[in-house]
């Protein structure tokens, strides 16, 4: 029992909704005046829990029930996934975990000291430069100047942005910053560290380096709680794992075990298409369907492997947003992905480009052999530079071959993830003659 570094017992954490109270009097002003004259609340922010606003398990009257009864321990060195359909309460349990909120009911005990990296940016001044807020951060965590002066050089050298460390960080990228905050979180060696999907937004190499400094960190005997839709990187990295949904705890143990219980929730049950009424959901961008489409442009939870397919989302921004991009995961059924596109590549200069409000189709097509038969789940997510906007998921489909001389004979194709027909060559070096030799 003595290597249990955190302990939640029963604890919910409660939200009323609609009511004012933001922290600071001039918002407090703005969200009355907003009331008063019978318009939308300019400081709302309820947009985790949108996919949830039909649960009425979870909204009683005006309260909304962010945690219910949540109970689970972590014990000292481990990495503990935390995985769930937005709204679910993840992002919330780690605020209550890093003192951010504190919960309505039960009990979190922690053992040793946090550094959490909840978004991009999480505890910088954006006046202060690079250099000035490694040391800010350093003295939040109870650490000495000498002790922040003995790990300087690694943060820098980690973070790649040697040049630029004397910049304030209001001048720096989405990339720069999400560098900067991991590269003090992670080295300035709290007992445990908390982070949220917040790498989702640094490019894939950096994102690479972030998993492989995690797993250093724990063989150190520090503690990572890692909360990510990304079920390749919560695969590789966390022996352990827990399900939230609907702000409860649905299951915990065994990655592979969890990750099956997420996909196999009734949410994901074998629908080709996503919509929801966009006057329900809030948010600066919003994804209002998604279809999945055979070669015939029908709406298909079934696609015959040797033929082409789509998948066609529609969205609508509510204001003019730079830097958009639409994204779009497959994955298999043991969670991991086979398959990740952007509408707007990361290298594109395009994409810096301001997108005006409106209301937007974009389809990828996919060509026929692409993906292997079996069964396939769809996630797909509007995001900038610094944010995620809006997420689709619960995506369903299944690939058959109802044409190979394979399937012709009763057998199954062999397992892979691409059934792809590459070009072979075959050439004649030598004839066997009568007398079986070579020529």
């Amino acid at each position: 029992m003595n290597d249990i570094v955190i302990r939640a017992e029963h604890v919910s954490k409660l939200y009323r909704l609609g009511v004012i109270n933001h922290g600071t009097l001039y918002r407090d002003l703005q969200s009355w005046w907003a009331k008063w004259r019978n318009l939308p609340d300019p400081n709302v922010s309820v947009s985790d829990h949108t996919s949830d606003r039909g649960a009425q398990s979870r909204l009683k009257g005006d309260i909304f029930h962010a945690l219910d009864d949540v109970s689970f321990e972590v014990g000292q060195g481990e990495i503990v996934g935390i995985i769930g359909r937005n709204g679910a309460g993840k992002s919330t349990l780690l605020k209550v975990m890093s003192r951010i909120t504190m919960p309505n009911s039960g009990f979190i005990g922690i053992r040793g000291r946090i550094a959490s990296l909840l978004e991009v940016g999480t505890g910088f001044h954006p006046e202060l430069t690079g250099r000035e807020n490694v040391y800010l951060n350093g003295a939040i965590l109870g650490m000495s100047r000498a002790e922040v002066r003995s790990k300087f050089d690694e943060i820098v050298e980690f973070a790649e942005i040697g040049e630029f460390i004397d910049t304030p960080v209001k001048r720096y990228s989405s990339g720069m910053y999400v560098r900067l905050a991991f590269a003090v979180a992670a080295h300035l060696e709290p007992e445990i560290l908390l982070v949220d999907e917040v790498l989702a937004v640094g490019d894939v190499n950096f994102q690479n380096k972030c998993m492989g400094r995690m797993q250093e960190v724990t063989k150190a005997g520090r503690t990572i709680i890692f909360v990510s839709h990304n079920m390749t990187a919560i695969s590789s990295i966390c022996p352990k794992s827990i399900l939230m949904a609907d702000g409860k705890v649905a299951a915990m143990g065994d990655t592979a075990d969890v990750i099956k219980a997420y996909l196999d929730r009734p949410e994901f049950g074998g629908t080709a298409s996503y919509s929801v009424n966009p006057e329900d959901v809030e948010g600066k961008a919003v994804i209002c369907r998604v279809a999945v489409l055979n070669e015939k442009d029908e709406a298909s939870g079934t696609l015959e492997l040797s033929k082409g397919f789509s998948v066609e989302v529609e969205y609508e921004l509510r204001e003019p947003l730079s830097g958009l991009s639409v994204g779009m995961q497959i994955m298999m059924e043991d969670g991991y992905t086979t398959l990740v596109s952007l509408s707007d590549p990361e290298l594109d200069v395009g994409r810096l480009d301001t997108r005006p409000a409106g209301y937007y189709r974009a389809r990828v097509k996919f060509p026929g052999y692409l993906l292997n038969t079996g069964t396939f789940y769809l996630r797909l997510g509007i995001s900038s530079r610094f944010s995620i906007y809006s997420v689709a998921e619960g995506i369903r489909f299944d690939v058959e071959d109802n044409v190979g001389i394979i399937q012709m004979l009763g057998q199954q194709r062999k397992p892979s993830i691409s059934a792809i027909q590459l070009p072979w060559e075959v050439e004649k070096l030598f004839l066997r003659d009568s007398e079986g030799v070579l020529k």
